[in-house]
């Protein structure tokens, strides 16, 4: 079974002196790769390949994602050449989160959605990247339904996709009603699961509201009742995600991808509830 772990790009003079201390800890747990973020909310993309370079660092593979918003051709061709020059082989292709101010639910620029980006990453690179693309087992925030978000996700599936890492959730039904969804449809790429560790109620809130993940009532009123005892809080959630992560591995799910938001512990503390590391800290 593999794992990965995503990390986003300093936004601070401060996170960025602790950043390769976070990379080194991670990248001794033995992951397959970390992937690493643009920025959210059609922000700034400045960042990915510096903190691509940090990762370099490791000797462990890293996988910058590639977003439609704002992007042009020229644009994109010009990343991917420098990826590729860089020794990059792997490439998380994303429609991207559209600035607050958009009215269409379709990316400014060139790209539009995240197949025409898959497609242009192939038609000018062959099979030099694998290509991972996002999945969304309790639907994208922004589709009107779930059969139209499936149907985009088939776009990106035949447009040459290798695979796909979902966003996080708390529900493993979900989950397993997404790959019976792709059972059905003949889509036979691995869908990793997207892990995200709890570690504060008010942040786990907000995660979930920004990307349309359900929040299980009960686990919601565990965490609002502990707010106030971080320990008790961390343990509580650390509990509630190795039981999500043991059943989906025990369920068939190919891997696991975390959400670190550039934290170690958190993450390192789930893989050794679930024996994958047996070195990291309690």
């Amino acid at each position: 079974m593999s794992f990965s772990f995503e990390l986003f790009p300093p936004r601070t003079p401060e996170a960025a002196a602790k950043l390769p201390g976070v990379v080194s800890e991670l990248a001794a747990a033995g992951p397959e790769f970390f992937s690493i973020t643009h920025g959210a909310g059609g922000s700034t993309q400045d960042g990915t390949y510096e903190t691509l370079a940090t990762v370099g660092q490791t000797g462990v593979e890293a996988a910058p994602h590639l977003t439609c918003v704002g992007s042009t051709r020229a644009n994109i061709a010009g990343l991917l050449a420098r990826y590729r020059a860089a020794g990059v082989k792997r490439i998380v292709a994303l429609r991207g989160d559209l600035p607050a101010t958009a009215m269409s639910p379709s990316a400014p620029g060139e790209f539009h959605y995240a197949n025409e980006l898959v497609s242009f990453i192939r038609e000018t690179h062959g099979n030099a990247f694998k290509i991972e693309v996002a999945a969304y087992p309790e639907m994208h925030p922004q589709a009107p339904n779930p059969g139209v978000d499936f149907d985009n996700f088939r776009r990106k599936v035949e447009a040459g996709a290798d695979g796909a890492l979902t966003q996080l959730f708390y529900n493993a039904d979900a989950y397993f009603d997404f790959m019976d969804r792709c059972g059905k449809a003949g889509i036979t790429i691995p869908v990793v699961p997207g892990i995200m560790p709890i570690t504060g109620f008010a942040n786990t809130v907000r995660f979930c509201g920004g990307c349309g993940a359900d929040l299980p009532r009960w686990v919601r009123l565990r965490m609002e009742e502990l707010q106030d005892d971080k320990a008790g809080l961390i343990d509580f959630g650390a509990d509630v995600v190795t039981r999500l992560c043991e059943t989906l591995l025990r369920s068939g799910a190919p891997g696991l991808h975390f959400y670190t938001i550039n934290q170690a512990g958190p993450t390192l503390r789930l893989l050794k509830n679930l024996g994958l590391r047996a070195l990291a800290p309690a």
